[in-house]
């Protein structure tokens, strides 16, 4: 299963499997709201707008859907509870279209080589995983990968990531354990330019204790990476999990308050009731959702294809 082209009928299994919690959740209680009820009025709106905060779609989010369905019943006069679902997943269509969420066959731009990108998370969030995950990807897709272990405060980390670098067969660089991240940063860069790789994947401290010291990190690794590519990293790529719901949200803006973030993936969905949190989290924070994780396998890591995730979400409920 490549990781670009077509979202293949295998990726829709995976992703409807990985989503099975959330769709049981939430179509479970939007089946009893509507039980009975011949119309959607404000009784069915109160309990649609509860269902939507639980599944960690937000309050901010889940008003603006809430306040677009009111004033399409306003509009048509009269919506009975069998068109709910199709204006639903409509509205949430529309919401993920207009917020810029990712929609790419292929989420990096090959012409940039290197493409390089720093890899920002909490511990415990997946981050390391997912850099391991991606690079067995691109590997198989014939892509050229190179990873840099540069979370040198925890030995775990270079650990986790070695295996996954011999798992994957992609060269790894880095140092002992405390080394200077950027000096691991700019041996990274500097090796794959030498090897003309197609991407760089670096692995970054997986703690936010102190926003301050985390952008001095972040720009430090910047600042040497671009001694040797002037417009590089060409991406921060912030990893969720996304089973944490309400925290996965408080993360991002942290993370996003300290560094420029410019995409994200959300991991652990296939572990939770609470996959709303990509909805929600994609609309807050316009930044877009490049990967979602659905699964413990290589292929379960997914590039996040807005289309195919309402259409899952809402799949065998219409």
């Amino acid at each position: 299963m490549g990781f670009f082209g077509i979202f293949s009928k295998e990726k829709k299994e995976n992703l409807d499997k990985g989503l099975k919690k959330t769709k049981e959740s939430f179509f479970g209680k939007l089946s009893r709201t509507v039980a009975g009820r011949s119309k959607v009025d404000d009784a069915v709106l109160d309990e649609l707008e509860e269902i939507l905060i639980s599944s960690d779609v937000g309050v901010e989010t889940t008003l603006k859907i809430i306040e677009r369905i009111q004033q399409r019943a306003a509009r048509d006069k009269y919506m009975n509870v069998g068109e709910l679902n199709v204006i639903l997943k409509e509205e949430i269509e529309n919401l993920l279209e207009e917020n810029g969420s990712a929609d790419s066959l292929i989420p990096f731009d090959f012409s940039k080589k290197p493409y390089v990108v720093l890899v920002v998370g909490v511990n415990g969030a997946g981050k390391t995983t997912t850099v391991g995950k991606i690079a067995s990807q691109l590997k198989n897709d014939g892509k050229k990968v190179f990873l840099g272990a540069a979370d040198t405060f925890r030995a775990a980390a270079v650990d986790q990531l070695t295996i996954w670098s011999e798992r994957a067969a992609v060269p790894i660089i880095k140092q002992k354990q405390g080394a200077d991240p950027a000096s691991v940063a700019f041996d990274t860069v500097k090796s794959a330019v030498a090897n003309n790789a197609d991407v760089v994947l670096i692995d970054t401290a997986g703690r936010l204790h102190n926003k301050v010291n985390l952008m001095n990190e972040l720009s430090k690794m910047s600042k040497v990476i671009q001694k040797i590519i002037p417009d590089a990293p060409h991406e921060v790529l912030l990893v969720l999990d996304g089973s944490t719901g309400q925290n996965a949200f408080r993360q991002a803006e942290e993370f996003t308050k300290a560094t420029n973030v410019t995409a994200m993936a959300l991991t652990k969905l296939d572990g939770t009731a609470k996959g709303g949190v990509v909805i929600g989290i994609s609309d807050k924070f316009n930044i877009p959702v490049k990967f979602i994780g659905v699964g413990e396998g290589i292929d379960d890591l997914q590039i996040f294809n807005k289309k195919e995730f309402v259409n899952s979400l809402f799949r065998q409920q219409l």
